[in-house]
C-alpha cells in the first residue's frame, strides 16, 4: 500500500483534496517549527518530535495508513541529500582540514570495525542469520549528520573535536549506504568480499571526485554570472549540488558522497550572496528533516514496536557501549588522541535519519525479516537518542571537551557588480560584536577596499576614517573581487578580538597558533536545530 491509502485517495484528485493536503502539511510544518525550541531546550535532536508527529498522524493516531517502503526510501534519499548539502555548505574547510585524516579513517575503517563488532555480538545474542546480522550492524553503525549537527552546533564544544565528529558524520553515510545496498542485493550471493570492497571503494572515490569537479565548475560559473535577482543565487547553488548528486548516480558512484563534498566546496568558496544562500539551504534542510522524519513516523507501526524492543536494546547496547568505543580506539590510537577525547567522540556518535532510511532498503527489496529490522532500528534510534542527546553536554564537561562560549560574530553578505570587476560587502554590527567602538581606519582593510556607506538610525551617510562604528550600524564595503576573502576574515577577526586583532602578529589576518585554533573553533556556525 502506498500513497493511495493516505486519506482514502482513490486516484482522482480534486480541489478539496488539495486544500486538505495543504492545510495538513502547513500545520505539520508549523508544529514542527514550534517543536524546535522545545527540543533545543531539552538537548535533543528535533527528529524525535518529528517522528512523534508522524506516529500521531499514522494508523494508531489519526488513522492515516502509509506502508510504501520503496517510496520512503526514494524520498528519504532526496531528503538526506538536502540535509548533507546543508551540512557541507555550513562546514568551514579551515576547521575540517586539520582533522580530515582522522575523519576519513573513522568514516571508513571505523565504520567497518563497528559493523564487524556489532554483527558478531548480534550473532552471539540473537537468533538471526549472518545476512540479517550484517544488515543490522551496518544500518545502525552510521552516525547521523542531521542529529550530530543539531546537537553539537548548539553546544560549546572545542573546535577541533566538533569538526572531527561533524566531518565523520558527513563522510560515513556513503560507506554504510553502499554496504547495506550491496548486502541486500543479488551481489550478496554473486560477489566475494574483494568484489564488494571494490564496489564500495569505486563508489566512494568516484563520488568524491564528481562532487569536487561539479562544485568547482559551479563556483566558476557563479562567480562570472550576474543574475538579475539575488534570490536566484541560492537556487543555482543548490541546483549545482544536485547536479553532482545526479551525475554521481549516473556513473554508478555514491550520490550522497558527491552532494556532501559538493556542498563542502561550495560552502567554502567565495560566492555572491553567500548569506542569502546559506539561509535558503538551511531552510530547505529544515523542511527536508521535517518531511523525512514525519514520513518515517508514518511508516512505523506502533503495534509491532513493543515486540522489537528487546532486540533494539541488544543491538543498541552492543553498538553504543562496545562497537563504537572499539572502532574509535582502533582508528584514533595511531593519531595519539587523548583518551578523554576518545570517550567524547564515542558518546557523540548519534543516530538519526540515516539508519531509519537505510532500514527501508531491506523492506523495499523484500528481504526476509525486513519489517523486524526496521522496527529494531526505529526503536534503537529513539531510545539511544533519548539517552545520548541529553547526557552529551555532561559528558563534554567531564571529558574536557566543552569550550567557553564566545558569541561575538559578524554577518557578512557579498554581491557582485555586473559591469565592473568589483563586489559590495554588507555587514551589520551585532550587539555582542567588538566592532562597536572601532573606527573605520582601525579596521585596516586591504588597499583598495573602502567603507562607502553607513546606515545608522535610518540615516545614510558616508563615513570618514575617524567614524566609530556603533551597534546596529549597517555598512557597505566596496572592493575588487580578489580581496573579498581577506576582508571577510579581517571583519570576523576584529568582531571577535577587537581593534587590536592581528596587531602583534604583524599583518591583518596573520595570527599565532592559539588564535588560529580559537578562530577555527568559531568558524563553524552555531545554530539550534
Amino acid at each position: 500500500m502506498g500513497l493511495a491509502d493516505l486519506g482514502g485517495f482513490d486516484g482522482r484528485f480534486e480541489a478539496a483534496d488539495l486544500d486538505t493536503v495543504v492545510l495538513v502539511a502547513a500545520l505539520v510544518v508549523l508544529a514542527a517549527a514550534a517543536a524546535v525550541r522545545l527540543a533545543s531546550r531539552a538537548g535533543l535532536p528535533s527528529l524525535l518530535l518529528y517522528l512523534g508527529i508522524g506516529l500521531a498522524l499514522g494508523e494508531s493516531g489519526l488513522g492515516l495508513r502509509f506502508e510504501d517502503a520503496e517510496l520512503t526510501q526514494v524520498l528519504g534519499n532526496l531528503a538526506l541529500a538536502v540535509i548533507l548539502a546543508d551540512g557541507g555548505f555550513t562546514t568551514r574547510w579551515a576547521a575540517v582540514r586539520p582533522v580530515a585524516p582522522m575523519a576519513a579513517v573513522l568514516a571508513t575503517a571505523g565504520v567497518f570495525v563497528s559493523v564487524a563488532v556489532t554483527t558478531g555480538l548480534v550473532l552471539l545474542v540473537l537468533d538471526v542469520d549472518l545476512r540479517t546480522a550484517i544488515v543490522l550492524g551496518a544500518v545502525a553503525s552510521s552516525t547521523d549528520a542531521a542529529a550530530v549537527f543539531s546537537v553539537l552546533r548548539a553546544m560549546p564544544v572545542r573546535g577541533r573535536l566538533r569538526s572531527l565528529v561533524e566531518a565523520e558524520s558527513g563522510f560515513n553515510d556513503p560507506p554504510v549506504i553502499v554496504l547495506v545496498t550491496v548486502v541486500t542485493s543479488d551481489a550478496w550471493e554473486d560477489s566475494g568480499a574483494l568484489s564488494i570492497a571494490g564496489q564500495i571503494g569505486y563508489q566512494l572515490v568516484v563520488g568524491l571526485v564528481v562532487g569536487v569537479a561539479v562544485a568547482l565548475a559551479g563556483v566558476w560559473l557563479l562567480r562570472r554570472s550576474a543574475l538579475p535577482a539575488s534570490g536566484l543565487y541560492p537556487l543555482a547553488t543548490l541546483a549545482i549540488a544536485f547536479v553532482a548528486f545526479a551525475v554521481s548516480g549516473l556513473v554508478g558512484a555514491s550520490p550522497i558522497m558527491a552532494i556532501y563534498v559538493a556542498g563542502l566546496v561550495l560552502g567554502n568558496a567565495d560566492l555572491p550572496h553567500r548569506s542569502t544562500t546559506e539561509g535558503f539551504v538551511e531552510g530547505m534542510a529544515w523542511l527536508a528533516q521535517i518531511g523525512l522524519f514525519v514520513l518515517l513516523g508514518l511508516l512505523a507501526s506502533p503495534g509491532r514496536l513493543l515486540e522489537a524492543l528487546p532486540w533494539a536494546l541488544v543491538v543498541g547496547a552492543s553498538l553504543t557501549l562496545v562497537a563504537r568505543p572499539v572502532s574509535v580506539l582502533t582508528c584514533l590510537l595511531p593519531f595519539r588522541v587523548p583518551w578523554r577525547d576518545q570517550v567524547f567522540i564515542s558518546w557523540a556518535g548519534l543516530r538519526g535519519a540515516v539508519p531509519i532510511v537505510l532500514a527501508t532498503i531491506p523492506m523495499s527489496v523484500g528481504l526476509p525479516g525486513a519489517e523486524r529490522v526496521f522496527d529494531v532500528v526505529f526503536l534503537l534510534v529513539v531510545v539511544f537518542t533519548l539517552v545520548q542527546g541529553p547526557t552529551l553536554p555532561w559528558v563534554a564537561r567531564r571529558t574536557g571537551a566543552a569550550a567557553a562560549e564566545n558569541p561575538r560574530a559578524v554577518a557578512i553578505e557579498s554581491a557582485p557588480l555586473e559591469d565592473i570587476d568589483a563586489t559590495l560587502l554588507q555587514f551589520t554590527v551585532a550587539p555582542e560584536s567588538r566592532l562597536a567602538g572601532v573606527e573605520v581606519a582601525e579596521l585596516r582593510l586591504p588597499p583598495g577596499a573602502v567603507v562607502t556607506l553607513l546606515l545608522r538610525d535610518d540615516q545614510l551617510f558616508v563615513p570618514t576614517p575617524a567614524t566609530a562604528l556603533r551597534v546596529g550600524d549597517h555598512a557597505l564595503v566596496a572592493t575588487d573581487r580578489t580581496h573579498v576573502a581577506d576582508i571577510e576574515e579581517r571583519l570576523r577577526q576584529v568582531s571577535q578580538e577587537g581593534r587590536l586583532a592581528g596587531w602583534y602578529a604583524g599583518l591583518p589576518g596573520r595570527r599565532g597558533p592559539a588564535a588560529a585554533e580559537a578562530a577555527t573553533a568559531r568558524a563553524t556556525p552555531s545554530r539550534p536545530r
